[in-house]
């Protein structure tokens, strides 16, 4: 056995690479404390994600790597994770009750944008945090179907609205205001301030994340929300459609002329596999998604499947992370949730509220 050191400690933790993050428990700033006395070494391994179902694998990993400073070594692992506010754009305030924010975005509709944003919640909240789904969709809203969620937003004061929930995820929809088959002829001005009302005047229970369903396109309203509410990361979903490539394509430039980070793409209906024969297609084409991510240096957050029953249980009101939460689906959407966290969680922390405000005054 070689002697036990904190650096050697360390030196097996780097071994560790965090598959969501694609960085080592110590590159990633994850462990917090090594104590080292005698044959006895104790580690407290913070990470900046919601991971309760990553936990207990990464518990034995890191079990396995330090045995093999010594079988007798007596371990104590205390290993768990914390939400922390992340940096939006310059000049941007971030809400209170809000930790983080983050944009989910299509060039263009029918790319399955709306179905990725609740299941990638239900997967969150599966994970231990807690989450909100804010639909700006004003002209199409999705949210109440696929969330099952039939009512209306009660207010105590007659100024703010309490959000609606389902299955743990708290929710604010146009669509909980109207009619399901009422057109908004609304002109864009409206629109943005619609969106903000409903983001502003809602009562958010101190959420970790907020996704944000976005309409499809980059027009005035996408740039309005980008330049007024505090992003701190974006993820563009398409198809491997050159089609849809191309306007994803709009989407993330338009995010990084706003100083959004984009954490990554999310390929949707990559390949469909036939439930009678199970032939594999690659309908809408292959490796779309991928060469999008490396000529723009972001990350493929995974791949999803042409899957009928993703569209069953989203029209039923039960999307698959919850109607099937052990399923192939429900854990492909469980890690592309992860990633996306833990891709947010390497950016910088947001400190504006620790700092007071300084007024200058003639005396």
């Amino acid at each position: 056995m070689s002697e036990l050191t904190n650096s050697t400690v360390e030196g097996v933790l780097s071994q560790v690479v965090d598959p969501h993050s694609a960085l080592d428990l110590v590159a990633s700033k994850s462990v917090k404390s090594i104590e080292v006395a005698d044959d006895k070494v104790s580690v407290k391994i913070v990470l900046g994600y919601p991971a309760d179902g990553y936990i207990a694998v990464l518990q034995q990993e890191v079990e396995e790597k330090l045995r093999q400073l010594g079988a007798s070594i007596e371990l104590s692992l205390d290993i768990g994770w914390e939400v922390t506010t992340r940096s939006v754009q310059p000049g941007v305030k971030v809400f209170d009750t809000i930790k983080n924010i983050v944009a989910i975005a299509s060039g263009k509709g029918g790319v399955g944008k709306s179905t990725t944003t609740v299941n990638l919640a239900l997967a969150l909240v599966k994970e231990g945090a807690k989450v909100g789904i804010l639909d700006a969709d004003i002209y199409g809203p999705s949210q109440p179907r696929m969330l099952g969620i039939d009512a209306r937003p009660e207010s105590t004061d007659g100024k703010t609205m309490e959000p609606l929930e389902a299955y743990g995820v708290e929710a604010m929809s146009i669509g909980f205001l109207i009619d399901e088959e009422t057109p908004m002829v609304w002109r864009g001005p409206m629109v943005t301030q619609a969106l903000e009302q409903l983001l502003r005047d809602t009562n958010w229970r101190d959420l970790d994340y907020l996704l944000i369903d976005m309409p499809p396109g980059t027009g005035d309203v996408q740039l309005t929300l980008s330049q007024k509410i505090p992003v701190s990361g974006a993820v563009i979903v398409t198809t491997p459609q050159d089609i849809a490539l191309l306007d994803a394509r709009k989407g993330l430039k338009m995010f990084e002329k706003v100083n959004v980070k984009v954490l990554g793409i999310v390929e949707n209906m990559s390949t469909h596999i036939c439930s009678q024969c199970g032939h594999e297609e690659h309908i809408f084409g292959a490796g779309g998604g991928e060469t999008m991510a490396r000529d723009y240096d972001v990350d493929l957050l995974g791949s999803l499947p042409l899957d009928i029953t993703i569209r069953e249980n989203a029209d039923g009101g039960k999307p698959s992370v919850t109607a099937d939460p052990e399923g192939a689906i429900a854990k492909a959407y469980g890690e592309i949730a992860r990633k996306v966290a833990a891709k947010l969680a390497l950016q910088a922390k947001d400190f504006s509220g620790k700092f007071p405000n300084i007024v200058i005054q003639n005396t």
